[in-house]
């Protein structure tokens, strides 16, 4: 399969899968902005030189959100998109703060290609509640959220300066607004 082929079809299936999502911002943008833009984040940061990574972006959230297993996007795509989706899943049965504790604690340990996707990841979710917050949420809620982000970022050093910077960027953007 051809990198572009490989991405189109990471796209398409992850589009399909989180039809009808919206996010939890005042806009409920479609879900499939922010899957998009964690793509397009991995893409700019590997000079569009690692297509799995980018396929990887696209699909991300699939296992927690939607049902899918590893063994889907193995077959659907590669072991290696799918070992990357596996290490940035969640375990959703866990307590939600627990899910928060373990993702800090995990981050360091990730491989770096994971490790880009969390920062990836919390760039475009930073990104979203910057421009489109939660009607429900209070300012504190808000910074609650940024500090946790801020936290697994820190564990996530090191294994991309492009990347690390717009965290940074868009971290000290929702410190001046939030």
């Amino acid at each position: 399969m051809t990198d572009l082929v490989l991405v189109s079809r990471a796209a398409d299936f992850a589009a399909r899968r989180h039809a009808g999502t919206r996010r939890k911002g005042a806009d409920k943008e479609p879900y499939v902005n922010h899957l998009a833009e964690v793509a397009l984040l991995l893409t700019v940061a590997t000079d569009g030189g690692d297509a799995p990574l980018t396929a990887a972006g696209w699909l991300h959230d699939t296992i927690e959100d939607t049902g899918v297993t590893r063994d889907d996007l193995a077959s659907e795509f590669s072991d290696d998109v799918a070992s990357l989706v596996v290490e940035v899943t969640d375990d959703k049965t866990l307590p939600k703060l627990e899910r928060k504790r373990l993702q800090i604690e995990h981050a360091p340990h990730l491989t770096p290609r994971a490790r880009m996707i969390k920062l990836a990841d919390k760039t475009s979710n930073l990104r979203s509640l910057i421009l489109s917050p939660p009607d429900d949420w209070e300012r504190e809620r808000l910074i609650d959220y940024l500090d946790w982000a801020e936290q697994v970022a820190a564990g996530c050093r090191g294994v991309n300066q492009r990347l690390e910077q717009l965290f940074d960027e868009t971290a000290a953007r929702g410190r001046a607004v939030l």
